[in-house]
């Protein structure tokens, strides 16, 4: 059986090396991003943790189409600075009437299948830089396991649907060029996007299985006019991403709600964030906390031109843990700066 599947492997090969012999040659482009923020904070725990940060990666990008008509390509995202996971991101990608595949380092097909409610500002309240400014937990209605050396495969977009499913089976070789001991992640999802007569929809479920349990959500958008309404949920299983006879001290449910309004090259947020949890982490012990935090976001984004943005966020928060060991806190800040995208 293996030397079949050994030589059907050289046929496919050999027959995608001659169609690809008189297309051009992938050549990468140079893009990416850069934040820089500044920022001030008051919490009941002490001041805000930094008064600048910033976030930086440089892109290389490239494809080529095959004679055949499939188009195939490379991502490298390089860190701006100096990182333990100085790459980011890395995979190629085939793409064809048969959908799209990827192979690499990669987000899941659950994280970019996953809708949330809109945000424009640079804290936000859903996955965002709350706790770059305060000591809080951060709220995430789709949990993904990251960047992670896996296969991902998303069907052909049928009339707004679109579907994927990915599969990594060791997480613990995430950054290292050999694999160890790490739980198999299967990510999976489903989207729909339509627009009737003016009024834009979105909606997802999206799911991830990793060590003993899962994680799953739902979320929506609606747009009309120059309005956009949304919301999303999710739910961490206690023994998500744990090992056999592990578990947290509880299962986590989270949810957020948010409008967007945009009025020529400005728009504005307002999202409200809320987590009871049971897999906050405490200190740098094995040992996790339950609790709750409420916190919203007022954001605004201004674009100054070409790959030029302004954005600014006004945030407030309470976070109540049940451990005597993490100080409940609260408190509010202000954070700005500008995006450059190239």
């Amino acid at each position: 059986m293996k030397k079949i599947l050994f030589a059907s492997s050289a046929l496919v090969a050999v027959a995608v090396a001659g169609s690809a012999q008189a297309s051009e040659k992938i050549q990468l482009e140079v893009g990416g991003y850069m934040e820089q923020w500044a920022g001030v904070a008051d919490q009941d725990v002490g001041e805000s943790k930094n008064a600048f940060q910033s976030d930086t990666e440089v892109h290389f990008k490239g494809k080529t189409t095959l004679d055949n008509g499939i188009e195939v390509g490379a991502v490298i995202e390089l860190e701006g600075e100096t990182s333990d996971d100085q790459i980011d991101e890395q995979y190629l990608f085939v793409n064809g009437g048969f959908g799209q595949f990827k192979l690499g380092k990669d987000d899941s097909a659950a994280d970019s299948l996953g809708i949330t409610a809109p945000s424009v500002g640079p804290v936000g309240v859903n996955d965002g830089d709350l706790t770059n400014w305060v000591d809080a937990y951060l709220i995430d209605t789709v949990p993904s396991s990251g960047d992670q050396k896996r296969a991902t495969y998303f069907t052909p977009n049928m009339g707004g649907f679109q579907a994927g499913v990915s599969y990594a089976d060791d997480s613990g070789s995430n950054n290292n060029d050999k694999a160890t001991d790490g739980d198999n992640i299967v990510s999976a999802g489903v989207s729909y996007q339509g627009d009737f007569d003016g009024i834009s929809f979105g909606v997802s479920a999206v799911g991830e299985n990793q060590g003993e349990g899962n994680w799953y959500g739902v979320g929506a958008n609606v747009g009309f006019g120059n309005f956009v309404v949304g919301s999303s949920w999710g739910h961490i299983e206690d023994d998500y991403a744990q090992g056999e006879n592990s578990k947290t001290a509880g299962d986590t449910d989270a949810y957020d709600i948010g409008v967007s309004y945009a009025m020529d090259a400005a728009k504005v947020s307002l999202t409200y964030g809320y987590a009871e949890y049971g897999n906050r982490k405490v200190g740098s012990t094995s040992a996790t906390s339950t609790g709750e935090i409420s916190t919203v976001d007022l954001g605004l984004a201004y674009t100054l031109g070409a790959g030029v943005t302004w954005k600014s966020s006004i945030f407030w928060f309470d976070d109540e843990a049940d451990n005597a060991a993490i100080a409940d806190n609260d408190g509010y800040g202000a954070v700005t700066g500008l995006v450059l995208n190239f």
